[in-house]
């Protein structure tokens, strides 16, 4: 991600959907094809989106002081 903190967008992904292995950026592995994950997209830079795994975005967010 960026050195700010943009905006974000965040999108669920199905197992169903999910044809593909990425590298979670939050924990480094592989998120496998039939992975329910997340796609978080940087609103003003949507080239830099990142597959991460839910609970993996979540710490994320916590260490950045956004979630509950």
């Amino acid at each position: 991600m960026s050195g700010t903190l943009d905006p974000e967008i965040v999108y669920p992904v199905q197992p169903y959907q999910a044809a593909k292995a990425y590298v979670c950026p939050g924990c480094e592995t592989t998120i496998a094809p039939g992975t329910y994950h997340l796609v978080v997209v940087p609103e003003f830079e949507p080239d830099l989106r990142r597959h991460w795994h839910h609970g993996c975005w979540y710490k994320e967010t916590r260490r950045r002081g956004e979630g509950a």
